[in-house]
């Protein structure tokens, strides 16, 4: 008889934390406000991600979609403090459990990272080391963040491997040993080793075929019930959103264009770019079609243009776009940043 390895309960002995985890359910768990993310280059200063907020409640999953470049990957980044050594944030808050990150010194962010928030990077054979056996990376940080002996972190490593749908045994193999589907489900494994609060995927589906694709996202909308995950997805995928997640947020050039429920966001954009990402991804449900495209190209975020970044490519601009920054408004839940929509009529 095959048993389900996600009914295997995770072991009895659960991590000693020095951080309570927020009594108050009904508060959320991350909130994110105008966060300013830069990097600096020979050429100048990109403005990867410019005032950027939302939130993420208890056992929430959050889709964050858009073009390339358009900031998801360095949101992602920003939220853990681990971007590149010409990345800082330059602006805004990022308080997990009421505490802000952005203020903590790099020694006391260790005490949050892997233990409250962790990170699935795409790419499993480049986030894995090669030369090290798959079961003692599991382990390391469990060692390293909670104190564990070795005997006890190779433990939980086998335990969290079964987890995920990886026989234990197979924890004594190297990254190129396992399949890629192995490799990202070590990945997840590897990213819940410490029982984060927060999970965030970067494109934890890429260059995986369709079947494992459909395998690995079944994996964590299971662990994420069965866990109590709270989830941030980034992806290329609108379908993955809609499959997966409660919430959606649409980026466009190192903005928010668009954030909601996935059901009134996908079934009613309200945002011309949201329009147009939409129109241009295919439906199987719908009538056969030519799939639109998105006029011209994204903005160069080292010199934006002012007022809307998607002005010039937006078929109902106005001469205010080029000019003022859209204000944000608040319709039926769902927040959008257009000059359609001022704020004076908007329906909370």
């Amino acid at each position: 008889m095959t048993t389900d390895p996600l009914s295997t309960d995770l072991p009895s002995a659960r991590p000693t934390r020095t951080l309570p985890r927020q009594a108050d359910p009904d508060a959320p768990l991350l909130v994110v406000e105008g966060l300013q993310t830069y990097f600096t280059l020979e050429s100048g200063t990109v403005r990867a991600v410019d005032g950027v907020s939302f939130r993420l409640d208890h056992g929430q999953a959050l889709g964050i979609a858009g073009e390339s470049g358009c900031g998801k990957t360095t949101t992602a980044l920003s939220l853990l403090r681990i971007l590149p050594s010409n990345g800082r944030i330059v602006g805004g808050s990022i308080k997990l459990m009421g505490i802000d990150l952005v203020q903590k010194s790099e020694n006391a962010l260790r005490r949050y990272r892997w233990r409250e928030m962790s990170i699935i990077f795409q790419g499993a054979m480049n986030a894995l080391n090669p030369v090290q056996r798959v079961r003692d990376q599991i382990a390391e940080p469990i060692e390293e963040r909670l104190g564990a002996s070795s005997a006890e972190a190779r433990k939980r490593a086998g335990e969290l491997l079964e987890l995920v749908g990886i026989p234990r045994a197979r924890g004594n193999a190297y990254p190129h040993e396992l399949s890629g589907g192995m490799r990202q489900r070590a990945m997840i494994a590897m990213a819940l080793a410490c029982d984060p609060a927060v999970v965030i995927g970067d494109e934890p589906t890429t260059a995986l075929d369709v079947m494992v694709q459909a395998q690995i996202l079944k994996l964590l909308e299971d662990l994420r019930y069965k866990l109590g995950l709270s989830l941030i997805l980034i992806t290329h995928d609108l379908s993955v959103i809609a499959e997966t997640c409660d919430r959606v947020m649409i980026m466009y050039a190192g903005r928010v264009a668009e954030e909601g429920p996935v059901a009134q966001v996908f079934s009613h954009p309200r945002h011309p770019y949201t329009q147009k990402l939409l129109a241009a991804f295919p439906n199987i449900h719908a009538d056969r079609r030519t799939l639109e495209v998105i006029p011209g190209s994204p903005p160069d975020l080292s010199n934006p243009p002012p007022g809307c970044r998607f002005a010039p490519r937006c078929a109902f601009v106005m001469d205010v776009c080029s000019t003022e920054v859209p204000p944000e408004a608040t319709l039926d839940g769902v927040r959008v940043a257009c000059h359609l929509y001022p704020p004076a009529e908007a329906i909370a």
